[in-house]
């Protein structure tokens, strides 16, 4: 079973918390900085797998200098699965809207703890999708 990364960084360990597919696509380098909602962002994760079925796999992390309110945290997240026009599982968090999760059509909150663990719950989640 084949699968092709489309585009695909990586500046930490996170790495090591994927699929292996992901991690062996993913490279290091410089992190890459952006602005978000007029704050610095430093680009920790990004990489997009598109399966054999036609699912897709992307993960978007950011760190940003201070938390996103409501979260807690320093980190801007959006892990997606599904297909084109259609998330299966989805994981973000927003402005105003903290930290939460969809599974089909159901959003509910997600408490955040660490980044690994939030892989962690992501990687599951599709898992038992599939």
């Amino acid at each position: 079973m084949s699968k092709q990364v489309v585009s695909c960084s990586m500046g930490t360990p996170l790495a090591n918390r994927l699929s292996l597919p992901l991690r062996l696509a993913l490279w290091t380098g410089g992190p890459y900085i952006a602005s978000m909602q007029y704050m610095a962002a430093v680009l920790l994760a990004h990489a997009k797998e598109i399966r054999d079925d036609g699912s897709i796999v992307e993960i978007a992390i950011w760190e940003l200098p201070e938390p996103l309110p409501p979260s807690t945290h320093p980190y801007k997240y959006s892990l997606f699965y599904g297909t084109p026009g259609t998330r299966r599982i989805g994981y973000d968090n927003e402005r105003g809207k903290g930290d939460h999760r969809h599974i089909g059509q159901r959003e509910e909150v997600y408490v955040f703890t660490t980044l690994e663990k939030l892989l962690e719950d992501f990687r599951r989640d599709v898992e038992e999708w599939r």
